[in-house]
Formats: structure tokens, sequence, C-alpha cells
């Protein structure tokens, strides 16, 4: 499965997408926050929940990046679902792991699945016709890389200390990509241990994991992307 991910800013100057079919790999767009405030038209998109949110960000650079991939989220379902983005209807599935109402995000009635990520001015959206999950990460420090890396699965931890101390932090997470990708479309999160399922950190493909597929998502130099669809 290869995935490419699409510049979000041209979704406006395009015909409205086809969603994803049962037998086609998950759509990945790609969302780059500004260096500036987002528009107050943006901010109309969002709910009462995505406000609020917005609002707790200390880091400007945060709260921009949180309010365009959220905004980008709403465009797109809108655009998939013929419907205006603020009317989407947004909930939350309950957990696998605890039944709490804070599993995997969806649109009321499932007509189509997403996943959204987003980290350091970046983000990745991601749609399909089964339950997905998406991930972007920066790459860590050399100190966060051994203080973490033990925690994941005995194989991947493995793997991992077989790399050179300059190619570790990128290997690492690609790793934690695949696997909060994965997470996130079993809709757990970090609530599933980390140490359980094995993703692999080798390039250039992720281990096989029942019933789902697991790619990598290019994205940029300083960041690793990784996208889950159930089959």
């Amino acid at each position: 499965m290869k995935i490419v991910p699409r510049p979000l800013p041209h979704v406006p100057r395009q015909e409205p997408p086809a969603p994803p079919a049962p037998d086609e790999v998950p759509h990945v767009w790609l969302v780059r926050a500004p260096d500036v405030d987002v528009p107050a038209e943006h901010m109309g998109v969002l709910d009462a929940g995505e406000l609020e949110t917005a609002r707790g960000f200390r880091s400007g650079a945060d709260r921009r990046t949180y309010v365009e991939v959220h905004v980008g989220l709403r465009v797109l379902l809108g655009a998939y679902l013929g419907m205006k983005p603020g009317d989407v209807p947004l909930v939350r599935r309950p957990c696998p792991e605890c039944g709490e109402p804070h599993g995997r995000p969806a649109v009321d009635g499932d007509p189509i699945h997403f996943s959204l990520s987003h980290s350091d001015g970046l983000g990745l959206l991601a749609f399909a016709a089964t339950p997905v999950g998406v991930d972007v990460e920066r790459l860590p420090t050399p100190e966060t890389v051994d203080e973490v890396a033990p925690m994941l699965h005995p194989r991947e931890a493995e793997e991992l200390a077989g790399y050179t101390a300059a190619d570790r932090p990128r290997a690492f997470a690609r790793t934690w990509a695949r696997k909060e990708a994965y997470l996130k479309g079993l809709g757990t999160g970090l609530g599933r241990g980390l140490a359980l399922d094995h993703v692999g950190a080798a390039e250039p493909c992720a281990a096989r994991l029942p019933n789902w597929r697991i790619a990598d998502v290019p994205v940029d130099p300083t960041h690793a992307g990784a996208v889950a669809v159930r089959t």
C-alpha cells in the first residue's frame, strides 16, 4: 500500500472528492498550518468543543495547527458527504478497552471513517470506507528514543537498537507513527499497551497485523507519518 498525501490547500479549487471506495487505499491529506493567525471565518466552522480546545493552547503555533487541521477535517468531510462543514455531526465512539466515550472520532452513522493527527505545524487527515488511523510525529531527540524504546514491543526495541545513533531517531519516529496510527484505528489510542503489537521499525514496509494494513506516509525530512486501515 503506497500513500502519497494530497495538499489540503488545493481542495477549495477542486470538485468535491468522491468518498473512498471499500477496496480503495485511504485518502490522506497533508495540512501545513500558516505562520499568521487563522481567518475568523475558519474559527466559525468549528463547534463549541473544538473552539474551547483551541483557546486552551498556550502556543499560538499549536493553536493555529489545531484549528487548521480541524477546519480541514470539516471541509473535507463536508465535501465527501455533501454537507456544510459546520453541520457535520461529529461524535466519539466508546473506547474498546473501557467503554468510555473517548474512542475513535466519527461521523454519526459512519457514512465515512476518518482520523487526524497534528505535530509541530503539520497535520495529516485520513479517510476510508473502514476504520482508519493516521499519525504524524516530529523526529525525537536521542534521549527520548533511549527512554521510550524499551517500552515498545521487544522485537521493535531490538530492531531500533540495530540502527546507528544518527539513524535511530527517524527509525523510532517511523515505528511510533505506525503504532499510533494502528492504535487510533482500533479506537484504543495509547490506552492499549505499547508492547502488545509489533508494527516494526524497518523500511520500506510495516509488519503485517491481522485484518489491518499499515503504510508509511512521506511528510518531510523532520517528521514521520503513517496510516493504518482495517481490511
